[in-house]
């Protein structure tokens, strides 16, 4: 499988700047490009590496200007990110192994109904009054509990767990091991001992979710936990009972989000940020790595520390905390010097 720089150009839409029939058959990093494959920069961190680079042909983005002499041919188009990953997905599509059919050792519940051209491996198990859509890929071992719907084109991987009445939307991703309406965290304190809150709602997925390997999402008290539609949920993440999360928002590894937080769309939550119950996030916040975050965000934030503060607050205030033991001396020797002015005056 080859293709030139003129044929990539053409799909992305794009143009070419050095030889058009150059040709890449596989991918590789920059900074370990091979001939006959093709690379892309989009982090101007990258950028030292396009000037030594041996892959044959580069995505970048429009505005790139060449600080030296580039060799590989380039191909310029609006997103190099973007444009990496609509190529990435046709080879995925071109090299990979299709699943189809039924396995004969999954188990079906006679009162399920499945759409057209589903796969089903061995020993998954599909419970009562399921409804699952056209082309749906449910790989071995998962669970899909009573009542449950799956709109058409969702991937459930192995061991993915989706308990009783949870809704997930057309062409969603559920990743190895991630569990979807497990129950929330509730108890009551009754005397020494604490009361279970049975958990009675359900979990939301909108259409083009991704969901993490090993991530969970709470099953809500009444009503539903709510995913919107394209929000994307790394490996590792909690979501709470009751959460609301906006469209298109992201969010890293090892987040945490507590119970009944509303968070809007677009929004940005780096690695280990941990967010209290009842919090309200405006729409584009964006919320650094390991951040806490105590009070509502208001939309367009960029908050970042632990406790959260504004992203310039916080930087100017640990410029200022790395200067503690200078500014300790400093202070130490004004003492010194106010005791000594005082003597002298008495």
């Amino acid at each position: 499988m080859e293709f030139t720089a003129r044929q990539i150009a053409n799909l992305l839409h794009g143009t070419v700047e050095g030889d058009p029939d150059v040709s890449v058959h596989s991918f590789s990093k920059i900074e370990e490009g091979k001939t006959g494959t093709l690379s892309f920069l989009a982090n101007p961190k990258y950028e030292s590496f396009i000037y030594h680079t041996k892959a044959s042909i580069v995505l970048v983005n429009q505005d790139f200007k060449p600080n030296d002499t580039v060799t590989a041919t380039l191909v310029r188009v609006a997103n190099a990110y973007a444009s990496l990953a609509v190529l990435l997905e046709m080879a995925g599509k071109l090299t990979g192994i299709e699943k189809k059919g039924i396995d004969s050792l999954a188990f079906i519940h006679p009162s399920a109904s499945l759409g057209a051209d589903c796969y089903v491996g061995a020993f998954a198990y599909i419970g009562e009054d399921v409804s699952i859509g056209d082309g749906c890929k449910i790989y071995p071992q998962a669970y899909v509990g009573d009542k449950v719907e799956i709109g058409s084109g969702s991937i459930l991987y192995p061991h993915v767990t989706v308990y009783q009445a949870c809704q997930i939307g057309h062409n969603c991703i559920l990743h190895a091991g991630c569990v979807v309406g497990s129950d929330g965290f509730g108890f009551a304190p009754d005397g020494d001992t604490y009361r279970k809150i049975p958990q009675l709602g359900k979990v939301i997925l909108e259409d083009e979710v991704e969901v993490g390997a090993n991530t969970t999402i709470d099953r809500a008290v009444m009503e539903a936990t709510h995913i919107g539609r394209g929000v994307k949920l790394d490996n590792l993440v909690q979501i709470a009972h009751n959460v609301e999360i906006g469209e298109n928002t992201v969010m890293a590894a090892q987040a945490g989000v507590s119970g009944s937080v509303k968070i809007g769309k677009h929004c940005q939550l780096g690695g280990q940020s941990g967010l209290a119950g009842h919090l309200h996030i405006g729409d584009r916040a964006s919320i650094g790595a390991q951040a806490g975050i105590i009070g509502n965000i208001a939309s367009e934030s960029r908050v970042v520390g632990s406790p959260a503060l504004p992203a310039r607050n916080y930087m100017r205030a640990y410029a200022l905390f790395n200067r503690h033991p200078e500014l300790f001396q400093k202070l130490e020797k004004l003492e010194k010097a106010m005791e000594e002015l005082n003597k002298n005056k008495e």
